[in-house]
């Protein structure tokens, strides 16, 4: 008689039946074990991406930015589609000058920020020497060209630095400033970042005054150049008038036509008219060279920002959180759908048609010898049991598949240290407090941890017993009124199990049957002896044990379709040293 029912922990859980088609539905219940067991991806690559951004919001260095704005009056005539037309042209003309090097250039040199080596390094970086070598341009002067030219190396090396150094100073603070029209309007923005707000301010102040000296100085520029054309073409109608006027004169000397006359006298008179108009023109052209007005006007100065522009400390925070919590569920969910490791019971009984899977918790280590009495002391060890959650229901159903007959079962594991001693142990011991006379058999050669620790000093095992039957009451240890312990014994060339499988032994389990009412064999690990390939046909049944989060669910289906190939009865799995949160 099997049972169909799957336990873990200390209640039994049924499994869900397959869908068709071989894939199960995503359940919220299969989300949530996936989170308990997967948190630590999640929270382990969420906290190393919040650790960058907090290193880099640490170290970085803050920028403040500070805005000036200017008011543009552009000189515009036409019509109303016209001036649009040309005040826009005009505007974006400007803001190109504020942009210019001359501007810029002008700032840089007034805040002396070419000789200042927080803001400039006068030494190239790795970067720019990197950047150099691959547009071919060389980090080192040209001796060679200033050789040529007539000058030395050692003349011309200070100044083609000082100049390399003013154009990378020149380069970095346009990477800092930015200008822009604010909307539609004719106001314009200059905006300057630095690593002080007392630096954001002169910076954006100077290219603002800066630019109006520049704008002032291309006015008067073009007024001197109207200047001299005006003095030149002035002298030109002087000649002109002064020639008209002596034509004229000479003409009313002695007039002959009075018609040419009016003509003398009307081109005397229109001379004179272009000369006096180009005169005035002259001396307010010379006016606007000695005073010229600027097409700018400062309406906002700069003000020292109250807080950082950069690096963006809650932005950063928040964005590397949720890509640190991406990209944990996205490991987190490959280590999951790749890990071939047992994790949970459904894994095996679903793959293997085993009648029952138990998951046991983490077994507490307990010296073994304490937990048991010698026999006739009047005392009992009941109280010490079980010592690993889910073990009563495991004995239960062990029990149960065999009640109407006496058992013989063994327990393998997969690998070594999944504990299979300790669970033969605790259910021989369990199987002896409900009252069946019990028999617990180590013959597990490889790794003995049963003799060690429960008989340490017994002279004779389960060795001499194979050879001589009648040993059998002596080898046999009581550990409590209804529980004995049979030893490993010394093993030489050929295990207990192998000759107790080759049947030429004095020692039966037909014979054992007969005095105990279920008797457990510990056998050696499957990876490391074929003890169980050799026993299993032998016995009743089998538990196969395996290590929750270590053992590979392919060695385990492995062992259990072997051990189904010699003969051998699989009466369930256990998921030995499972977690707590397993059970909740």
């Amino acid at each position: 008689m099997t049972s169909s029912t799957i336990f873990s922990g200390v209640s039994p859980i049924p499994l869900a039946a397959a869908a068709p088609g071989g894939n199960s539905p995503l359940t919220l219940r299969d989300m949530l074990f996936f989170l308990r067991m997967r948190w630590l991806w999640v929270l382990a690559t969420t906290f190393a991406f919040l650790a960058m951004a907090g290193t880099y919001v640490l170290t970085a260095e803050p920028t403040f930015v500070a805005s000036t704005q200017l008011v543009i009056v552009p000189q515009v005539s036409g019509s109303e589609a016209q001036r649009a037309f040309a005040e826009d042209a005009f505007i974006e003309g400007q803001l190109e000058i504020a942009r210019s090097s001359d501007v810029v250039g002008g700032t840089v040199r007034a805040l002396g920020l070419d000789t200042d080596p927080d803001f400039v390094d006068q030494t190239p970086s790795l970067q720019d020497r990197a950047k150099n070598w691959l547009m071919g341009i060389s980090s080192e002067p040209d001796t060679e060209s200033q050789e040529a030219a007539g000058t030395g190396p050692r003349e011309a090396q200070p100044h083609a630095e000082d100049e390399r150094i003013q154009d990378r100073a020149i380069a970095t603070l346009l990477n800092m400033i930015g200008i822009r029209r604010v909307g539609s309007s004719t106001i314009i923005e200059i905006s300057a970042a630095a690593s002080t707000p007392q630096r954001a301010v002169a910076i954006a102040d100077m290219l603002a005054r800066q630019y109006i000296q520049k704008n002032i100085a291309m006015k008067a520029n073009a007024s001197r150049q109207y200047s001299e054309w005006l003095e030149r073409f002035v002298s030109e109608q002087q000649r002109g008038l002064a020639e008209a006027a002596s034509a004229l004169a000479s003409f009313t000397s002695n007039p002959r036509d009075q018609f040419k006359l009016a003509e003398l006298q009307s081109a005397t008179d229109a001379r004179r008219s272009l000369y006096e108009n180009t005169l005035n023109q002259l001396t307010e052209a010379r006016q606007r060279i000695t005073y010229p007005v600027s097409d700018a006007t400062i309406v906002s100065r700069a003000t020292l920002p109250l807080s950082k522009a950069r690096p963006r400390s809650t932005l950063i925070i928040a964005f590397a959180a949720a890509v640190g919590l991406g990209v944990g569920l996205a490991l987190a969910m490959i280590r999951h759908v790749g890990d071939r490791r047992i994790i949970r019971p459904h894994q095996i009984a679903e793959a293997s048609g085993l009648p029952f899977v138990t998951l046991l918790a983490t077994s507490r280590k307990t010296h073994l010898p304490a937990r048991f009495l010698p026999a006739g002391t009047g005392s009992s060890s009941t109280a010490a049991y079980p010592v690993i959650p889910g073990m009563a229901e495991l004995s239960a159903t062990v029990v149960g598949l065999r009640r109407k007959r006496r058992v013989v079962i063994g327990i393998v594991a997969v690998d070594p240290g999944s504990g299979a001693s300790t669970i033969a142990c605790e259910l021989a011991v369990l199987s002896s407090i409900s009252g069946a006379h019990t028999l617990l058999i180590d013959a597990a050669a490889q790794k003995s941890s049963l003799s060690k620790s429960i008989a340490p000093h017994s002279s004779t095992g389960l060795v001499d017993v194979l050879d001589n039957g009648e040993l059998i009451q002596t080898a046999a240890l009581p550990l409590t009124s209804t529980l004995k312990f049979l030893p490993l014994g010394k093993v030489e060339a050929v295990t207990p199990a192998i000759r107790l499988s080759s049947r030429r032994t004095q020692l039966s389990f037909a014979d054992l049957k007969k005095e105990f009412d279920a008797i457990f064999i510990d056998i050696s690990a499957f990876s490391a002896s074929p003890d169980a390939n050799a026993i299993a046909p032998e016995l009743d049944g089998v538990l196969v044990v395996t290590s929750h989060g270590r053992t590979s669910i392919d060695d385990t289906l492995r062992v259990i379709d072997t051990l189904r190939n010699v003969g051998a009865e699989i009466l369930g799995a256990v998921i030995n040293h499972a977690p707590e949160r397993m059970h909740s």
